[in-house]
């Protein structure tokens, strides 16, 4: 009898177990430009999009406005440290103000994040190299390849906050179309859970890009929260604001999280 009940606790908990490891908490990229230093766990699909994305920019006198309806990016975790990432706007609307419109496709982003660091390690860091694939038309991409490397910084803060550092290097085609050139970006992002569910996210971000006729650089503020419908489901809804006349004025968007 005894024996019975040990077998049968030991079932138990070698399927409690296996639930456990084929259950891991989600974790995503999402909201916000910061990326996390978190992979998607081996075997698993997740799919990470806006729902929705509106960006206004006025510069010189000339007012843009883009729509990406959706903008998702799919993710298949290869091991417990690393996955690959594939982003791709379906339909991408760009709208200027003498009336000129593009409609059509974005280009297609390929990432591969590694994380260095161990899981729960108080600070943490991935590599994500990336490469895009010119399959935008004119005017909503440039038609040529690009490329780059991040390196996001996780920092475990007191009061269940998270510092998160993001810096990057990006190969950008030059303006004459005839070289490429350095653009350096960093957000500084802190976040904390307000409830089990319901975590905000401020953040600065700064971007310097190089181009050979004439350095600039972006500053924006960025909000966001996200909340956790489901162990396997989160919500979330974001904006950003520029703070010179280098960056968008506002971008807006609304977006999921989700794992199979």
């Amino acid at each position: 009898m005894s024996r019975r009940i040990y077998l049968t606790a030991s079932v138990a908990m070698l399927l409690s177990t296996t639930a456990l490891a084929e259950d891991p908490p989600m974790c995503t990229d999402r909201p916000t430009k910061a990326n996390n230093t978190c992979t998607v766990a081996a075997g698993f699909w997740q799919i990470e999009s806006d729902a929705f994305s509106f960006t206004h920019y006025r510069d010189d006198g000339v007012t843009t406005d883009t729509w990406a309806v959706p903008n998702p990016t799919l993710k298949y975790g290869l091991d417990d440290k690393s996955d690959v990432e594939l982003n791709w706007a379906p339909y991408v609307s760009v709208k200027t103000t003498d009336e000129h419109r593009l409609d059509g496709v974005g280009d297609i982003y390929l990432r591969y994040k590694r994380t260095l660091t161990e899981k729960g390690a108080a600070v943490g860091t991935a590599v994500i190299p990336y490469v895009k694939i010119p399959t935008a038309k004119r005017g909503i991409g440039n038609e040529r390849v690009e490329g780059g490397l991040a390196v996001p910084i996780t920092i475990a803060l007191p009061h269940d906050l998270t510092l998160t550092l993001g810096p990057e290097i990006d190969a950008l085609l030059d303006e004459d179309r005839n070289g490429y050139h350095v653009n350096l970006v960093n957000p500084l992002n802190l976040s904390g859970a307000v409830t089990p569910r319901l975590t905000l996210y401020g953040e600065v971000w700064m971007a310097n890009n190089f181009e050979p006729h004439g350095t600039y650089s972006q500053y924006s503020a960025d909000f966001a929260a996200a909340y956790s419908v489901a162990k396997t489901l989160q919500l979330d809804v974001g904006a950003n604001f520029g703070l010179n006349r280098h960056t968008p004025d506002v971008q807006v968007y609304t977006g999921f999280s989700t794992r199979y």
